[in-house]
């Protein structure tokens, strides 16, 4: 069972905005940098991000529906910039388990209570990108000028 919306709504209002200067350097934490499925505007937010083999696996506090996981879902992968690195991460995953083996001890613990069972796995893109070359930063204006379509270079 998620935390229910509203805390979502004053995380991400509040407790968001100071944790994601500093969540991608500690442990236990990271940043998805994702891109809205509609808007197309890049989103950063913090998760508990839990490193897993061959990839990452993370803590879905507020469900499956969150905005940020449709966006990973829909997009096929993400950017996660923790311990000061920036990792693409492909092949996104949902997965229910109510054990929750693949977490730390302490961090399961705490998940028990707060009754968090759903997770996104995340697979490691086989190149790490720096932040300049992540594909989700901002094109350039090239890029945004040019055709996008055969239709588009008839005129």
């Amino acid at each position: 069972m998620p935390l229910p919306r509203v805390v979502a709504r004053l995380n991400r209002v509040g407790l968001n905005r100071v944790t994601r200067p500093v969540a991608q350097y500690l442990p236990g934490l990271g940043v998805i940098e994702h891109r809205g499925r509609r808007s197309g505007r890049v989103y950063r937010t913090p998760v508990n991000v839990f490193q897993s083999s061959g990839g990452y696996v993370i803590a879905l506090t507020y469900g499956a529906e969150a905005d940020w996981v449709r966006n990973v879902l829909a997009a096929g992968g993400c950017t996660l910039h923790a311990r000061g690195r920036a990792l693409m991460l492909t092949d996104p995953r949902l997965f229910h388990d109510e054990s929750r083996q693949q977490i730390r001890p302490l961090e399961r613990h705490v998940l028990r209570v707060l009754r968090v069972s759903d997770f996104l796995s995340l697979q490691t893109a086989a190149a790490a990108a720096t932040p300049a070359q992540s594909a989700l930063s901002r094109p350039s204006r090239a890029e945004l000028t040019a055709p996008r379509c055969a239709a588009e270079m008839a005129w």
